[in-house]
C-alpha cells in the first residue's frame, strides 16, 4: 500500500465517518440539535472537498496509484452510504431514495470490476449523466443534512427536490451503463464459449 498525500486524505476522509455518524448520537445536552446538524454539514463538505483535493493532488505530484484509484471511489461511496442511512433515520429522506442510490453503487461498481476483468472498462467510464447525479446529490445531502432554514430560504425543500432529482439521475445513470455494458459481456461470453469448443 503507497504512503503518500492522497492516499493519505482518502483514508482520512474514511476515518471521518464513524465522527460523522457518531455526532447524531451525543446527548443533546453536550450538542444540541441545531449544533448537530451543522456539525454534520461541515464535515460532510470537508470529505467532499478533500475528495477533490486528493485527486488534484495526485495528478500534480504525480502520486497516483492502482491502490488510490481503489480506495477513493470506497471512501466516496462509505461517506454517501452513511449520510443517505442517517437522513433516512432522521426522517428526512425516504428510505426508497436510499435503497436506489446505494443499490446502484453497488451495481454500477460490481459492472465497472466485471468490465474491467474482461478488458471493456472504457465502456463503463464515466459519462455526464454520472456527473450531473453526483453533483445533485452532493448538493442535495448537504443542504439536508443542515436542515434549518438559511437566511429564510427553505433549505429542507430545495434538498429534498434534489435528492429526488439526483434518485431519478440515478436510475437513468444505471439505465445507460448497463444498456452499454451487456451487448458488449453478451460478446464476451460468446466468443469465451466459441473458444471453449473450437479447443
Amino acid at each position: 500500500m503507497p504512503v503518500n498525500i492522497p492516499n493519505t486524505l482518502t483514508w482520512a476522509r474514511i476515518a471521518l465517518i464513524p465522527i460523522f455518524v457518531g455526532v447524531f448520537y451525543l446527548p443533546d445536552a453536550w450538542l444540541g440539535p441545531m449544533a448537530k446538524n451543522i456539525v454534520a454539514t461541515i464535515i460532510f463538505v470537508v470529505a467532499a472537498i478533500t475528495d477533490w483535493f486528493d485527486g488534484y493532488l495526485a495528478r500534480t505530484l504525480d502520486q497516483t496509484s492502482d491502490f488510490g484509484a481503489f480506495l477513493d471511489p470506497v471512501a466516496d461511496k462509505l461517506m454517501v452510504a452513511a449520510a443517505l442511512i442517517l437522513l433516512v433515520q432522521l426522517g428526512r429522506t425516504d428510505a426508497i431514495v436510499a435503497v436506489v442510490m446505494i443499490g446502484r453503487e453497488i451495481t454500477i461498481s460490481a459492472l465497472r470490476e466485471w468490465m474491467a476483468r474482461v478488458g471493456q472498462s472504457a465502456s463503463v467510464a464515466v459519462a455526464t449523466i454520472g456527473k450531473f447525479k453526483t453533483a445533485a446529490q452532493m448538493i442535495a445531502i448537504p443542504l439536508l443534512l443542515y436542515h434549518e432554514p438559511l437566511w429564510k430560504v427553505n433549505i429542507e425543500f430545495i434538498g429534498t427536490v434534489l435528492i429526488y432529482v439526483a434518485a431519478a439521475l440515478t436510475l437513468w445513470s444505471m439505465i445507460y451503463y448497463l444498456r452499454r455494458a451487456l451487448p458488449r459481456l453478451s460478446a464476451h461470453e460468446r466468443e469465451s464459449a466459441a473458444r471453449s469448443k473450437s479447443g
